[in-house]
């Protein structure tokens, strides 16, 4: 059985109202369990160990969960301008703050110069307020984060000159 025949089986559950189908076929074995409409659950399970058959049955499991890709923002002409440009990234989870207290100033606003040790941001993760210090120096040219947005490990911040 492959992939897209599995696609199809799991869309047809789904639109019949059966809450759980089990099949089995050969060496594998496949639960759909359903509820309210949509897909909850699909265990693709190996009665056997078939070398052969166990890569595409246990790729069509993470690619039926996976989710449409966001458009890609960056034309390449845009790629190739940016591309002299240093990434300050974040070095840890968390929500990221422009400010150290809503009533003070930015740490860093596009057109300020950097230099290494200089706080740029806060990053906000478990209750602690960690300092990001520039690793760089610069011209911070633009900022890539809004205030109080999520980020995640190794996602660019800011974008500096170092010119």
């Amino acid at each position: 059985m492959d992939l897209k025949e599995i696609q199809n089986l799991i869309k047809f559950v789904a639109k019949s109202g059966a809450s759980e189908v089990n099949l089995e076929y050969d060496d594998v074995k496949i639960t759909i369990k359903t509820g309210s409409g949509e897909v909850k659950e699909t265990i693709i399970q190996q009665v056997q160990a078939a070398p052969a058959a166990v890569a595409p049955v246990q790729a069509a499991a993470p690619a039926l969960e996976a989710a449409p890709a966001a458009p890609v923002a960056n034309t390449p002409a845009a790629e190739s301008e940016d591309s002299k440009y240093i990434t300050v990234k974040s070095p840890i989870i968390g929500t990221f703050y422009r400010k150290p207290s809503p009533d003070k100033p930015n740490f860093a606003e596009v057109g300020t110069e950097i230099k290494p040790g200089d706080v740029v941001c806060v990053i906000e993760a478990m209750k602690l307020f960690n300092e990001i210090e520039s690793e760089v120096s610069g011209k911070v040219v633009k900022v890539l984060v809004d205030d109080a947005s999520p980020v995640e490990f190794d996602q660019p911040l800011f974008l500096v000159d170092p010119a």
